[in-house]
């Protein structure tokens, strides 16, 4: 069944969580300069402001800036809410807030690990069965949940990001055969390695995938992301590379998929170049504030001693 969103007559409007930089902030910009009226949501107040003023500048869009941090149990009320005063109820939810851990799971922290589940996980699953009920009624609009090609292998070293990746998936998929025939698309996006400040807060920069795999820009990355959703596919796997590698690891027996992950998840050997150095360094000393998303973003806190953390 065809989805009435790109015939409807009046506003059209969207959700975006983690919408403070990274591809959050590049769906942002595709939407505003569609037309649409946004509400932008993420724990960085300040670039969330930066972000919606340059989208009222540039296409004099309606921009709705809500600051929460979504791992919080009660922030899923606490949105609605705020919608409600806004008298906004979206017609398109992009569930992209996340956040990754890299190192070993028995040596990061328990609770940033269990706050990265409640973000990845919890906080998309609840925004999703919040939405889903008012999408079906007014049969039109949907969800695009931002997961990650992660979501197609275990990830030792980042065990726990890779999980919930993989849950999102597996989730979004569900959603999507549950909704046929009701004129929603539900999509999950699957992008690898992006170009944002993910990639150097996590310490991922010196790994093999990183190498071998090129990361796209975040505005490619979302432009993709958002043209497979206007497509109507449910999983979204943009470029030849990252198409093929989904493709692989669904038919290669498990035990080599993630050998293979650990692997390319390893620091590559050698001098790290004065340029990789000063990336890592001013990735440092900006975690406190920048926010963005990556493969999927958060604000980061300081990086502990017992692993790396980057949110995407």
């Amino acid at each position: 069944m065809k989805n009435l969103i790109w015939e409807a007559e009046g506003a059209r409007r969207a959700l975006i969580t983690g919408a403070s930089g990274g591809i959050g902030e590049a769906f942002a910009r595709i939407l505003a300069a569609e037309g649409w009226e946004l509400a932008l949501v993420a724990r960085n107040e300040e670039q969330l402001n930066r972000v919606a003023g340059v989208l009222r500048a540039t296409h004099q869009s309606r921009v709705r800036v809500i600051p929460l941090d979504l791992s919080k149990p009660e922030s899923g009320e606490r949105l609605v809410e705020a919608l409600g005063k806004y008298g906004m109820e979206p017609d398109v939810v992009i569930n992209n807030a996340g956040f990754g851990l890299a190192g070993p799971a028995d040596e990061l922290p328990l609770d940033e690990q269990l706050r990265m589940i409640d973000l990845n996980v919890r906080a998309a699953t609840e925004l999703s069965l919040r939405f889903l009920p008012a999408m079906k009624m007014r049969g039109r609009g949907g969800l695009l949940n931002v997961a990650s090609l992660a979501a197609f292998m275990p990830g030792p070293n980042m065990a726990v990001y890779f999980a919930t990746k993989a849950y999102l998936l597996s989730f979004t998929e569900a959603l999507a055969e549950e909704a046929a025939g009701s004129g929603l698309t539900i999509s999950a996006f699957c992008p690898g390695p992006v170009r944002t400040s993910f990639i150097d807060r996590a310490g991922m920069r010196r790994t093999w995938m990183v190498r071998l795999m090129r990361p796209a820009r975040a505005d490619k990355a979302a432009w993709d992301g958002w043209q497979g959703f206007k497509e109507g596919r449910v999983i979204i796997t943009p470029g030849l590379m990252t198409t093929l590698t989904a493709m692989l690891t669904r038919m290669t027996p498990r035990i080599m998929n993630r050998r293979i992950t650990r692997l390319l998840l390893a620091p590559r050997r050698g001098r790290k170049s004065r340029q990789e150095a000063t990336r890592t360094a001013q990735a440092k000393e900006t975690s406190e504030v920048a926010e963005t998303t990556g493969t999927t973003g958060t604000q980061t806190p300081e990086t502990p001693r017992t692993g790396k953390r980057g949110d995407g």
